[in-house]
């Protein structure tokens, strides 16, 4: 049944999603759009602070973009502070409560936010003083309170937690440790530990010592002039006192000599996340990174090549894309995607391929007209956005391009030749020098993946980004325990057969909430082998799952399905009454792999392998002797907790169900045992 509870918990998300553009037919191309950019002035204050002015008279609004350019800090075992003082600021100063800015903000229909090095704010033309009153003042006094660090480091923690089950999230988490290293600080990853290491002093410190006017710039957009706006900008900042702002220098982390496999193994990973990275050398402004832009664009940029393999023409995934972008201390290359275990080498094959082909072969004329349609139409509309032009402003004082940089730039996009991309792929494509990064079931893909690892052999990392030794992640159980001795233990433990044996049905009701929708799973089983699963969102049934004990049928708002062959097959067997003391008898082989720690606690893991091929894992903690986990296939992952006693028999009254990146809390509202359901209540029409 926790099989079919899945299989209609992947049904119920997908009616809640919206369907997705059809993207199978490229677009036409077009001819590229003769871009007009408006010039902006700017001025610097006595205390340093660069500011530009950007006039727009489309709407009554301005907007004012602040960049805080210090250089990146190492924070080691406090990482995390940095983020921490960008989320600090906007959370009160020497004259305003926090409360007391929201307030204020929402009382001007105002936008206003912070990070690690930036804030953005903007209101209607009219409000602009008052918006300005509130910005400086969180820029020049900040007051941190410890109250406010502590939100802070709470919904930090709660955050990594909830990664831990996204395979997706846990890739950009651990991707840099391997990239870059934990040395560097593009390399580092916030830990539950470093949170709580994190103080408010060293948050206060940080922003005396880099949030200052000298080493800033401040972009205005909007319905305003110069005339206007500069007297403001003096009466506001002219009172940020400038100082000195530590500098940080590191060395520029390089591609490994060899290819090199890494893994984040997820042992209920149904998909591999692939990575295939390095770090790069290319800042922005440079003559190569317009050139670059078209050469990734054509790999992996939208709906290019990887996207028309891996999707189109094999139908492994959804998306498949790359990514290089300047950065001013150290860039990296990424072609990633998304594929099931059974093809991750193959997916793997078919990246370093297209790599291969973009080093060795020309592009075509007319592939490359239409990706620089495609470069110049994202361009085009990107200039509707008043941050873009805020952003050219600044970028062009902070990296020291020409004036005309962006002006030009489709120029340069339309003078790109295939010799061009050929040339930026030799230099920046390595597909021998890269880091195949995955996140997946080791089980199942290791030893598919492990011929690409040129360098030796798979280097494993766990969810903080360290290092460790995989054969010993799962360690040899103790002599003389068996599959066959856990599993009577375990039928000790909710009871005893004895116990099992006098319950003839039961009923229960669980109830969780996905996507902001209640969602609740009714089931009902009797002896031997009925069973029925109701599914209901917002009260509404959605989805049934009958077996009367020969025959099974699923009613969805897709219509009704007869189960037939190996689907009835998992359905006669997931109906069974406690499956535990039917295995012999059903043919199910039960292999005891060793143990492993689940949440914190060690427990044996048990392989299940069914008749007709299918493989599952469960785990039973050692101590209780409860089952702690389950794992079936692509069925997913249950967390069972909080057993109660009904009847002399133990239930799990609290289930976390995950299935790819999400995770769904169930609890126990009902359950009723004995209650003699009627035959007929399973029948299948």
């Amino acid at each position: 049944m926790r099989k079919n509870i899945f299989c209609t918990l992947l049904l119920l998300l997908s009616l809640s999603i919206s369907a997705q553009v059809d993207r199978s037919k490229q677009p036409a191309p077009g001819p590229a759009p003769e871009i007009k950019l408006g010039n902006y002035e700017s001025f610097v204050l006595p205390n340093g602070l660069k500011v530009f002015v950007i006039e727009n008279n489309k709407l009554p609004v301005i907007s004012f973009s602040l960049i805080f350019n210090y250089d990146v800090v190492l924070e080691g075992v406090v990482k995390g502070y940095a983020d921490f003082t960008g989320q600090l600021l906007k959370t009160g100063t020497t004259t305003r409560t926090k409360d007391q800015i929201d307030e204020q903000i929402d009382f001007i229909g105002a936008a206003l936010n912070t990070s690690l090095n930036s804030m953005y704010a903007s209101s209607l033309k009219k409000h602009t003083e008052k918006l300005l009153g509130i910005v400086s003042d969180i820029v020049i006094n900040a007051n941190f309170k410890q109250e406010e660090l502590d939100k802070i480091k709470k919904q930090a923690k709660s955050a990594l937690e909830a990664i831990q089950n996204d395979p997706n999230a846990l890739s950009e988490r651990v991707s840099p440790v391997v990239i870059f290293s934990k040395k560097h600080p593009y390399g580092e990853i916030m830990t539950e530990k470093s949170v709580d290491n994190v103080t408010l002093d060293i948050c206060t410190n940080y922003y005396k010592s880099f949030f200052r006017p000298n080493i800033s710039y401040l972009a205005i957009v909007g319905n305003t002039t110069m005339k206007e706006i500069k007297p403001l900008i003096e009466k506001y900042f002219g009172k940020w006192q400038k100082a000195e702002v530590p500098k940080n220098a590191y060395p520029t982390p390089i591609a490994p000599p060899l290819t090199a496999v890494a893994m984040v193994d997820k042992s209920d990973a149904v998909q591999s996340v692939i990575n295939v990275t390095y770090p790069v050398d290319l800042k922005p402004g440079e003559e190569d990174a317009v050139k670059v832009r078209v050469m990734n664009a054509v790999l992996g940029g939208g709906i290019a090549r990887l996207f028309v393999n891996l999707r189109e023409k094999h139908g492994w995934t959804y998306g498949a894309y790359s990514a290089i972008n300047p950065d001013i201390l150290v860039s990296n290359f990424k072609a990633y995607t998304s594929v099931r275990n059974s093809v991750t080498d193959s997916a793997l094959t078919e990246i370093l391929g297209e790599m291969n082909r973009l080093v060795t072969e020309k592009v075509p004329e007319k592939e490359l007209e239409l990706v620089k349609n495609y470069i110049s139409g994202n361009f085009a509309l990107s200039l509707e956005e008043p941050q873009t032009l805020a952003n050219f402003a600044i970028n062009i004082e902070r990296y020291n391009l020409p004036k005309d940089y962006y002006a030009t730039y489709l120029k340069k996009i339309a003078a790109v030749t295939p010799d061009d991309v050929q040339a930026m792929a030799k230099k920046f494509i390595k597909p021998d020098n890269a880091y195949i990064f995955i996140v997946g079931n080791s089980s199942e893909i290791a030893d598919k993946v492990k011929k690409f690892s040129v360098s030796g052999p798979i280097t494993y990392y766990d969810f903080n980004g360290e290092t460790y030794n995989y054969k010993e992640k799962l360690k040899p159980a103790p002599s003389g325990i068996t599959a066959e001795s856990i599993i009577k233990n375990y039928i000790e433990a909710i009871g005893g057969e004895k116990s099992l044996g006098k319950i003839n049905d039961y009923s229960t009701k669980l109830k969780g909430k996905v996507q902001g929708m209640e969602l609740t799973f009714t089931f009902y089983k009797k002896a031997p082998n009925k069973s029925l699963l109701e599914a209901s969102m917002n009260g509404k049934v959605v989805t049934t799952r009958i077996f009367d004990g020969t025959s099974g049928k699923i009613v969805s708002p897709m219509g009704t399905q007869d189960l037939k062959d190996k689907e009835l097959t998992d359905m006669k067997i997931q109906s069974v009454m406690f499956l535990e003391l039917k295995y012999a008898e059903l043919g199910i082989k039960i292999n005891l792999l060793g143990t492993e720690k689940i949440n914190d606690k060690e427990a044996y893991k048990i392989e299940f392998l069914t008749p007709n091929g299918n493989k599952y894992y469960y785990y039973f903690d050692i101590t209780t002797g409860l089952k702690v986990r389950a794992i079936e296939g692509e069925g997913g992952t249950i967390d069972y907790s909080d057993y109660k006693e009904i009847k002399g028999v133990k239930f799990p009254f609290t289930q976390a169900m995950t299935f790819g990146s999400q995770t769904v809390g169930f609890s126990v509202e009902s359950l009723e045992v004995n209650t003699n359901i009627k035959d007929d209540f399973f029948f299948v029409k």
